[in-house]
C-alpha cells in the first residue's frame, strides 16, 4: 500500500460511488388505491353525463298561436314552437321537420295553444277538398260545432212529399261553420252548414242541392266540450 508522509494513502473503493448513486435514484411509486379512486371519479362523471342526457326526452312540436279553422292556410307564423315530453307520441303532432315548403291546410278546428295534430292538417300542394254550404232538413244534433266530423246523408225526392231511401253522400266531412237562419233566409226553420267536401264529391253534392234532396248530417265525432 502506498504511503505518504502523513500516513497511508486511502484508495477509493471502485464499487462505492456506484452503489450510493443507485440508492438515491427516485423510484416510481404506484398505489392501487389511487388508481381505484381515479376510476371511480371517471365513472361517476360519465354516469352523471348519461343521466343528464337521458333525462331530456322533450321534443319540439308546434302549438297554434291563434285559433285555426277548417280550410285555413297554415304557415309557421301561425304557430309557436314548444318543447314537450311525448315519448312515442311525437309522431302524432306537427314538428318543424314536418312542414313542407308549400305550407299546410287546416282540416279541423284547432284552438289557441293547442298542440297541432298531424291528423288536423294536410299538405297544401295536394289540396283535394273544398267547402260547400248545404241546407239541412230537420234539427241539428246536439254537440255539433265547427270542427266536428260528420257523414252527409241525402234522400232523393220521390212522388209528392215522399223521399227515397237515404244514402251517404259524403263520408267524414268536416264542419267549417254552422249558419243560423236570420230574417227571411231559411224561413222554413232549417239550418245551413258549411262542410269541407272532397273535390271528387263536389258534383254529387251540387246535384243533390239542385234537386232539393233532403240532406242531413250525422255526427262521426264532436269536439270535447263542443
Amino acid at each position: 500500500m502506498p504511503e505518504s508522509r502523513g500516513g497511508p494513502v486511502k484508495t477509493r473503493h471502485e464499487g462505492g460511488p456506484g452503489r450510493a448513486a443507485s440508492s438515491t435514484r427516485p423510484r416510481f411509486w404506484f398505489d392501487p388505491r389511487f388508481a381505484l379512486g381515479l376510476v371511480l371519479v371517471i365513472a361517476s362523471i360519465v354516469g352523471v353525463a348519461v343521466v343528464v342526457a337521458g333525462s331530456d326526452q322533450t321534443v319540439a312540436v308546434y302549438a297554434a298561436r291563434v285559433p285555426l279553422t277548417v280550410g285555413d292556410r297554415l304557415d309557421t307564423a301561425d304557430l309557436v314552437e314548444t318543447r314537450v315530453r311525448l315519448g312515442a307520441g311525437d309522431t302524432l303532432y306537427l314538428t318543424p321537420a314536418r312542414i313542407p315548403a308549400g305550407g299546410l291546410t287546416v282540416t279541423r278546428t284547432i284552438g289557441t295553444g293547442e298542440l297541432v295534430p298531424t291528423s288536423a292538417v294536410g299538405d297544401r300542394s295536394g289540396e283535394s277538398v273544398t267547402s260547400l254550404v248545404v241546407d239541412l232538413r230537420g234539427r241539428l244534433s246536439t254537440g255539433l260545432a265547427a270542427g266536428s266530423v260528420v257523414d252527409v246523408w241525402s234522400a232523393r225526392e220521390a212522388d209528392g212529399d215522399s223521399f227515397g231511401p237515404p244514402a251517404v253522400l259524403v263520408g267524414r266531412a268536416s264542419i267549417v261553420r254552422i249558419l243560423e237562419p236570420t230574417g227571411l233566409i231559411q224561413s222554413g226553420g232549417g239550418l245551413a252548414v258549411e262542410v269541407l267536401v272532397p273535390k271528387g264529391k263536389v258534383a254529387q253534392v251540387l246535384e243533390a242541392i239542385a234537386n232539393e234532396d233532403a240532406i242531413s248530417i250525422v255526427a262521426v265525432n264532436s269536439p270535447i266540450g263542443g
